[in-house]
């Protein structure tokens, strides 16, 4: 019973709270009428109104021309940056091999064995070749395989070969090259016919 009792005052409560809530808002829109209603706009204050928007939206504008403008600039002189220091890398990376020769080249004179100047030289160019297949060149392999205009470049044909050989490479004149699997120097061969 008591129970009920409590129940009943809590739900009363709860009444008496909603009314008031509600007759709050009733007086807070009897005393600001002109923020409830919709204020209309003479047609002079729509037009200055849309000025106002079309002059902000070209403003925006302008600053979104301008701050691309300047990323474009800013990309085409990162790129030219590149383009002139690019090669910083590898020419870096070939010193070393230079000092190798010069070291070589003064010391050819004080050697009579020839054998020991032709050992230097030759750790000297696989030095050099290591050094390049590090930064992704590649010599082409071009003897004995089908030629293919892709990669090799044809400079003579060579005539009555057996018919398993036509159309093969039978001799390299100039080596041929790739960086990172890009052809930068076509083979020049001969090619059986």
């Amino acid at each position: 019973m008591e129970k009920e009792i409590k129940n009943e005052e809590v739900n009363e409560d709860i009444v008496n709270e909603k009314q008031d809530a509600a007759a709050e808002v009733q007086t807070d829109a009897a005393e600001k009428p002109e923020e409830n209603e919709k204020k209309e706009l003479t047609p002079e204050e729509k037009v200055a109104e849309l000025e106002k928007q079309i002059e902000e939206l070209k403003t925006q504008q302008l600053y979104k021309v301008a701050e691309f403008d300047n990323f474009r600039k800013r990309v085409m002189q990162e790129k030219a940056d590149l383009i002139k220091n690019g090669g910083a890398k590898v020419i870096t990376t070939l010193l070393p091999i230079v000092d190798d020769l010069e070291r070589a080249q003064q010391n050819m004179d004080k050697y009579e064995d020839v054998a020991a100047v032709k050992e230097g030289l030759s750790l000297i160019i696989d030095k050099f070749f290591k050094l390049l297949a590090q930064e992704g060149l590649q010599k082409m392999d071009v003897v004995g395989k089908p030629f293919d205009a892709d990669f090799h470049e044809a400079i003579a044909m060579v005539p009555g070969q057996s018919e398993d050989q036509k159309g093969k490479v039978m001799d390299c004149m100039t080596a041929g090259y790739t960086l990172n699997d890009r052809v930068i120097r076509y083979a020049k061969v001969a090619v059986a016919e």
